[in-house]
């Protein structure tokens, strides 16, 4: 007659789900990881640079979580027809401050480009205004 087999130990019952959990939390840590990697990466490589010259008409801070500065220039090229709006965010406040003294003139401002930032709490365009001078 054979013996009976003894059972299982608690510990090795247990460590088969204690893995499982430990894989699932791994990868949810390496999704995050991941995003947070992307997001940095957008933020700090540009994907272009120049500047744009028009008339600052609006500029405000929104946003229901994320408050953002938010910013609209009127670029006219042709007199008597409808101007283009180019719209920006701006992240830095001393340029924002410098930015709302500059609301209703002529300006020029600098920007850097963005793509495939996946939030809108750096701002609800592709591009961010670093620098700001009124022309008159």
């Amino acid at each position: 007659m054979s013996k009976p087999s003894a059972p299982a130990s608690r510990s090795s019952r247990t460590s088969g789900g204690t893995k499982f959990l430990l894989g699932g939390a791994s990868l949810v840590v390496l999704g995050i990881v991941a995003v947070v990697l992307y997001t940095l990466a957008t933020l700090s490589v540009s994907y272009s640079d120049g500047e744009r010259a028009g008339v600052l008409q609006k500029f405000s801070r929104k946003g229901w979580i994320c408050k953002t500065h938010e910013g609209e220039l009127a670029v006219s090229y042709t007199p008597g027809m409808a101007p283009v709006i180019w719209y920006f965010s701006v992240r830095d406040e001393a340029v924002a401050a410098k930015v709302k003294e500059a609301q209703g003139k002529r300006v020029v401002v600098h920007y850097d480009e963005h793509r495939g930032v996946p939030s809108d709490c750096f701002g609800e365009s592709q591009y961010y205004v670093d620098g700001v001078r009124v022309i008159e």
